[in-house]
């Protein structure tokens, strides 16, 4: 037994295990080499990646813009008179339905002017038929005028025989001369006067037409007496009350359709010009082209309200292009139209599309089949990252059709199906060894949106 208290043995027993570790280093570097090494690994970048969807695109572009009534009406007083009576809702913001009466101006004195007018062509008339009767009397005249005429003229042609036999005086025959010459006078009189009877006439019937003139307008001032409402309106001004004196050309009331309203939006120029086919033509006979327009330019729209956790949608009708652009911003006016917004309001859940509410509107092409389109993040100026058969990264040069919000079509360097870098790794390094993973959501979002499914960012 070791006396563990004995100094040389303890001593002993720590330099033994140091000893051993000499020994052991001594003997590794005389029989062998250094310690062995692994060889280097090639480094793996991991990548997220879609494969290139081949999708039936909708283009799709957005404009923002106010909502305006389709139809503002202005009851305009068109006679002078005091108000009599006004509709008893005729308040800024109330319903009116069409034909009813917004107000009522004081028509006595356009009635008086109407009896004052038809007696003057009762007058008139009668004198007209005070004419037609002396033209009948006339005539009448001038034919027991022109027989005595001829019963004088045979007489003095007697008398003027005796007178040459000798049996009858001279003044006998001078005086049934005058009696001829006398008869003669009465039958031209007769005539002149029936003469003049078709100018007479003439200036009765101008009379006549003229008091006919002045009884439209006098009854179209007494209708105009009474303002109603031409359309389904909602009440935007109100600028008369009751008894109050309406001087012509006052507006006493201003009335906003509520079977359409419209947005006029601004929207890119160069993203609209996405939305209309190639190679249409436009008809030469330009009548009737804004009802083809929609049809022609083959768009749909949506006007949409976003305002906090709200989300609303109309679906709206393209009508028309505005006719200049705005030099700043290059944006054109798009103009749409939703018919009947008053009739689609749900309370509580859907509000009416209400003068100067800011919407958005989204427009939408014809449907294009067999489009290859990437995410817009994948583009890095004209290149794409593709990931090889070997998972090597390959930076492909592409050409892009036209891009859109959040993706771009592709018009050449792409096929359907390969697969493509969405994320963006740094450095990017042709060549290198990626570890691909397929980002399922990114890739059903794209077809999604290009789908023209799920709001336009």
């Amino acid at each position: 037994m070791l006396d563990l208290k004995n100094p040389r043995i303890r001593k002993l027993l720590i330099l033994s295990p140091l000893l051993i570790g000499v020994l052991a280093l001594v003997l590794t570097i005389t029989t062998g080499g250094g310690p062995e090494q692994a060889p280097p690994k090639e480094a793996v970048t991991k990548v997220r990646v879609i494969e290139t969807p081949l999708v039936t695109l909708i283009p799709r572009v957005l404009g923002y813009g106010n909502v305006k009534p389709g139809a503002v009406f202005e009851a305009v007083a068109e006679v002078s008179g005091q108000v009599i009576e006004i509709h008893r809702q005729l308040k800024k913001g109330a319903i009116l339905g069409a034909g009813e009466v917004l107000a009522r101006i004081d028509p006595t004195q356009y009635e008086l002017a109407i009896a004052e007018i038809e007696a003057s062509i009762r007058s008139v008339k009668a004198q007209l038929a005070e004419i037609n009767v002396k033209e009948e009397n006339t005539k009448a005249s001038i034919k027991i005028d022109a027989r005595s005429l001829a019963l004088n003229q045979k007489a003095l042609e007697r008398k003027s025989k005796l007178l040459k036999k000798k049996t009858v005086s001279q003044a006998a025959v001078d005086l049934e001369e005058r009696n001829v010459l006398a008869r003669r006078q009465a039958v031209q009189s007769l005539k002149n006067a029936l003469n003049l009877i078709p100018t007479e006439r003439q200036a009765l019937e101008a009379q006549l037409t003229l008091n006919q003139a002045q009884l439209a307008a006098a009854q179209l001032d007494l209708s105009r007496t009474t303002i109603t409402t031409p359309f389904d309106s909602r009440i935007a001004e109100v600028n008369v009350e009751r008894t109050q004196y309406a001087s012509q050309g006052k507006v006493l009331a201003v009335a906003d359709s509520i079977d359409v309203s419209e947005v006029a939006a601004q929207a890119p120029l160069d993203k609209l010009i996405n939305l209309i086919p190639r190679g249409g033509k436009v008809p030469i006979d330009v009548s009737g082209i804004m009802d083809k327009l929609p049809e022609l330019l083959s768009l749909s729209a949506v006007v949409r309200l976003k305002t906090g956790a709200v989300n609303i949608e109309w679906d709206a009708r393209f009508t028309r292009i505005s006719d200049t652009i705005d030099p700043q911003t290059r944006t054109v006016g798009i103009i749409v139209a939703v018919d009947k917004p008053y009739s689609q309001v749900v309370p509580g859940v859907r509000p009416p599309l209400t003068k100067n509410m800011f919407v958005e509107v989204e427009l939408r092409g014809k449907p294009r089949p067999n489009q290859l389109v990437v995410p817009r993040a994948a583009l890095h100026d004209g290149i794409v990252y593709v990931v090889n058969g070997e998972n090597r990264l390959e930076k492909r040069k592409i050409q892009v059709a036209f891009a859109q919000t959040n993706f771009a079509v592709i018009a050449s360097g792409l096929t359907a199906g390969e697969k493509i870098v969405i994320s963006a790794p740094v450095p990017a390094i042709n060549g290198m060894l990626l570890d691909p993973v397929n980002d399922e959501a990114a890739l059903s979002a794209l077809v999604a949106e290009a789908g023209g499914k799920g709001s336009v960012k």
